[in-house]
């Protein structure tokens, strides 16, 4: 075969969701590679732990499970860090004679086979991260006992190159816990409260042991109780998120097959006075170390200090841990919507400058609440910075997510020569107390007293504009201006606003978090990422919900159900490209 190139946009698109989802495999898969040479790549396989299989029925067909083995290549160069060369991974299936019945999923696992006890997957070319490595479609074996398990043991092949072996474990039966829709309130004003009955049940063959009440919320939201069964971590309000709160609360007990369970006390959602777009997210688990370790994700947690939460028996149906049978239907979520609203104030700047010099402008505007502004779901940019160059400048340097645009906003080809406008979009959060600042070098082509220039903060849509969330469209555009009466000596006095609250025409300093000129090099901004966002803001990745997030609750059900169909259809396109070039 001859190489292929690889396709990295593909990976950058796998989102923190994604990201996740692969860390939460690899806590479950719990391998270290060994020491090896500098030179020689060590490649990981990743997959679940273990599989609980759904019993043999008595009549009719066996009901299947799914199990994706993963490779993950560590190189975190996206262009030159693939390995050049054919490799063959084997799966040793005599652990599971027996109990399991093992077949290749051939639409997702094409180069694959199995003779007798044995799988082999003959392939070419390991990208950076993390890519599909074989598919099997698992049923219980006829004439197996519930409880039956064994091993399918995992080993890769290739000239200049180790793998790490890896095990995972087929166990038939064991518990399949559910977690029942709550009827939430979903329309709601800031201060409302309503009780979470978290309701579950096991509808599996086995009880479970314990069980994990993972509860996760965006920022709008909260739950007041903080348990000492339960650790919590909230995101680092200096990374781009939607400012999730976690909960993971380890709830003693023997979980019968065929009950179910409530709280003992039910739980107090709220939204608070920040809420707009928020969503909930609730799941159940059986509790074990593996899936403690998956779920945190590698964040770091701190216990509760109030009282146990409980769960108590609704309907009656020593207990042994297994894994469950439908990891599909564990995690319920819940979207609402508050009315509230979010201030996006606009702050410009006032610079000086002789004919030829350069100059440095910080603009951009600060949401001042009281909601933030989430598009979860949707992963849609919230807003615009709108900005025209004042007559008589040009732009030298620009943040990376701005793009110059026609004087009457139109698309713009040409990104290398300076535009008379530039559109700045934000991500898909704006934090309350967030926002987006951008710093502009300008060169002074034609030195012109008091030139100016517009800047907007508005909606995404240049020809509907309005921010619907923002009662006061007035302070949603500031000046920058060039060359100001007075200020001969370049000092920077502040961008005019044009009026409304925050802003009555007068010259006004940017906001008290706005960057300094004076601490950040040119061209940059203290408290702007690579996209210009502000430490409030999230960055320039986008994606929403189904395709993001910090730690692994959401590695189970749909998410993951995606993730491992986008990283089939991802590796089978590569290896086609790969026979045809």
């Amino acid at each position: 075969m001859t190489r292929s190139t690889p396709r990295t946009v593909l990976h950058r698109a796998a989102g923190s969701f994604a990201a996740a989802g692969l860390l939460a495999a690899a806590s479950l898969a719990g391998a270290a590679a060994p020491a090896q040479a500098a030179d020689t790549p060590v490649f990981t396989f990743g997959g679940p732990a273990e599989t609980a299989l759904h019993p043999y029925p008595e009549s009719g067909k066996p009901k299947s499970s799914k199990v994706g083995i993963t490779l993950y290549n560590p190189s975190e160069d996206e262009e030159n860090g693939g390995f050049d060369g054919d490799f063959t991974l084997t799966f040793d299936l005599s652990g599971v004679a027996g109990v399991a019945d093992v077949k290749i999923d051939g639409e997702a696992s094409p180069d694959c086979r199995i003779t007798g006890a044995k799988a082999v997957c003959e392939d070419w070319g390991i990208w950076p991260g993390s890519q599909s490595a074989a598919d099997f479609v698992v049923t219980a074996a006829k004439g197996s006992e519930n409880g039956a398990t064994g091993t399918i043991k995992v080993t890769g092949q290739a000239d200049g190159a180790t793998f790490t072996p890896f095990t995972t474990r087929l166990t038939v039966g064991g518990p399949d816990l559910v977690m029942e829709r709550l009827p939430f309130t979903t329309e709601l004003t800031p201060g409302d409260e309503q009780q979470a009955p978290i309701t579950f049940a096991n509808r599996g063959s086995r009880d479970a042991d314990g069980v994990l009440l993972t509860l996760r919320y965006s920022r709008g939201l909260d739950i007041p109780q903080r348990y000492s069964n339960c650790e919590y971590t909230v995101d680092d309000p200096d990374l781009p998120d939607f400012g999730w709160t976690t909960a993971l609360c380890s709830v003693e007990g023997a979980f019968e097959a065929g009950a179910t369970y409530t709280l003992a006390t039910p739980l107090t959602l709220e939204a608070t006075e920040r809420a707009y777009y928020d969503t909930f997210l609730y799941g159940i688990h059986e509790n074990s170390a593996p899936q403690r370790t998956a779920q945190r994700a590698g964040a770091p947690f701190e216990r509760g200090t109030g009282g146990v939460l409980k769960a108590v028996p609704v309907k009656k149906g020593a207990a042994a841990r297994s894994t469950d049978l439908d990891p599909y239907d564990n995690q319920q979520e819940a979207d609402f919507r508050t009315e509230n609203t979010a201030d996006f104030v606009a702050y410009g700047d006032q610079v000086a400058g002789s004919e030829g010099s350069f100059v440095t402008a910080d603009l951009g505007f600060r949401n001042e609440g009281p909601a933030w502004i989430g598009h979860i779901r949707s992963g849609e940019d919230v807003a615009t910075v709108d900005f025209t160059v004042p007559q008589g400048a040009s732009v030298a340097t620009k943040p990376e997510s701005c793009r110059g645009v026609t004087a009457d906003g139109q698309y713009r080809e040409n990104q290398n020569t300076p535009a008379p406008r530039y559109f700045c979009n934000t991500s898909m959060t704006v934090r309350d107390g967030g926002g987006l600042d951008l710093r502009f070098e300008l060169r002074v082509d034609k030195a012109m007293v008091g030139a100016s220039g517009a800047v907007t903060v508005r909606n995404t849509f240049l020809k509907n504009p309005k921010l619907p969330f923002d009662p006061k469209p007035a302070n949603n555009t500031a000046y920058l201006i060039l060359n100001g009466e007075g200020d001969g000596d370049g000092s920077d006095s502040g961008g005019a606003t044009e009026g409304g609250d925050g802003g009555s025409g007068e010259p006004s300093t940017p906001p008290t978090s706005a960057p300094d000129p004076e601490e950040s090099p040119s061209g940059t901004s203290a408290s702007t990422t690579s996209g210009g966002s502000s430490s409030g803001t999230a960055g320039g990745s986008g994606g929403g919900l189904a395709s993001t997030g910090s730690i692994a609750l959401i590695a189970s059900g749909t998410a993951a159900a995606a993730l491992a169909a986008g990283l089939a259809l991802f590796t089978a396109a590569r290896r086609r490209a790969a026979r045809h070039s």
